[in-house]
C-alpha cells in the first residue's frame, strides 16, 4: 500500500477541487495512483465543483441560531431556489450559524475551517461545502454573517428562508420580536434619523433636487422643497418613526416604550440583495454549444 502524503492529497484536491477528504479516499483506493485517483472522483462527484465555482449565486437562505445572548446570523447563496429547498443545503447553513455563534470565526474562512462533518464530507466546513458543490451540482457560497454576543439580549424572526432579522434589546423578547417581524416588512435603514447613512441622505437629497427645479418654483421654495423631502424620507427608513407594522396609530419608538423595552441594534438580511443575478441568452448558449461539438468533431 502506498504512502499518501499531504501534498498529494493537496494536489489532487487543486485538480478536482473536491473535499480534502474525499481526496485522500481516492488516493488509498487508488493506491496512490494520481491518474486512477482522479477519474475516481470525477465518477463520484463529477468535476461539478469546479466547474460551478464561478457561477453566480443569487438565491440562497439566511439561518439564524441564538443560545442565551450569544446568537449568529448568515446568509449561504447558491444558484437556483431550487436548492435552497434541499435538506443537505439548509443542514449545512443551520450548521453554519450555530458554529459562528459558538466559535466566533473572524471570517469566511475562518469558518470554513472549522470542524464540521455532514453527509459523508468532511472533517470541516468547507469540506462540507465543496462536497455537497459536487453532490448537487450547483455553486453555493458563504456570503456574509454576523455574530452577536454581549450584554444585551437577542432575538431572531426569519420570513421563510429569504429574509433574517437579529434584534439586540433589553426588556420584554416579546416585543423585541414584534420588532424583528416589523424589520422584515418595513425594512428601515437605521433606528433613528440621526444614524442614516450620508449615502443615501445625499442620494435621496439629489432625487429631491431634481424633481423641486422641475417645479419653476423661487430658489428659497426650492430649498424648503428640498429639505421636506429629505425629511420625510429620514422618517421613513428610520426604525424608530415607523409607524408599528401591528398598530399603525403608534410609532415602533412608542410601543416600544410603552412595553418597557429598548432596541439597541438590528440586523437584517435579505437573500441575494446586492448581487446582480445574470440573466441567460438561451439561444446564444445553444449556439455556442453547437458551435463547439462542431469544432470538437
Amino acid at each position: 500500500m502506498a504512502a499518501i502524503t499531504a501534498s498529494m492529497v493537496a494536489e489532487l484536491r487543486a485538480k478536482t477541487d473536491a473535499p480534502m477528504m474525499e481526496c485522500k479516499k481516492a488516493l488509498t483506493e487508488a493506491d496512490g495512483d494520481m491518474a486512477k485517483a482522479e477519474e475516481l472522483l470525477r465518477v463520484k462527484l463529477g468535476s461539478k465543483a469546479g466547474k460551478a465555482a464561478s457561477r453566480v449565486t443569487a438565491e440562497g437562505v439566511v439561518a439564524s441560531f441564538i443560545e442565551g445572548n450569544t446568537g449568529a446570523l448568515i446568509e449561504v447563496n447558491c444558484e437556483t431556489d431550487f436548492v435552497t429547498k434541499n435538506d443537505s443545503f439548509l443542514a449545512m447553513a443551520q450548521a453554519a450559524a450555530q458554529l459562528i455563534a459558538q466559535h466566533n470565526p473572524a471570517s469566511i474562512e475562518a469558518l470554513g475551517a472549522l470542524p464540521y462533518s455532514q453527509d459523508g464530507f468532511g472533517p470541516t466546513m468547507e469540506d462540507v461545502r465543496k462536497g455537497l458543490i459536487g453532490k448537487i451540482g450547483e455553486n453555493m457560497s458563504f456570503r456574509r454573517y454576523k455574530r452577536f454576543s454581549g450584554d444585551a439580549s437577542v432575538t431572531s424572526y426569519l420570513h421563510g428562508t429569504r429574509i433574517g432579522v437579529v434584534v439586540e434589546y433589553t426588556g420584554q423578547e416579546t416585543a423585541a420580536r414584534d420588532v424583528a417581524m416589523h424589520v422584515a416588512a418595513m425594512k428601515p435603514v437605521a433606528l433613528t434619523s440621526a444614524d442614516v447613512p450620508a449615502d443615501l441622505i445625499e442620494k435621496e437629497r439629489s432625487v429631491a433636487q431634481a424633481k423641486a427645479a422641475e417645479s419653476g418654483k423661487p430658489a428659497e421654495i426650492v430649498a424648503k422643497m428640498i429639505d421636506g423631502s429629505v425629511q420625510k424620507y429620514l422618517k421613513e427608513v428610520s426604525l424608530f418613526n415607523q409607524p408599528f407594522v401591528k398598530n399603525d396609530k403608534q410609532t415602533v419608538e412608542q410601543m416600544l416604550k410603552a412595553a418597557g423595552t429598548t432596541v439597541k441594534a438590528f440586523t437584517l438580511y435579505v437573500v441575494g440583495e446586492g448581487i446582480e443575478k445574470r440573466t441567460d441568452d438561451f439561444a446564444a448558449e445553444v449556439a455556442a454549444q453547437v458551435a463547439a461539438a462542431r469544432q470538437g468533431a
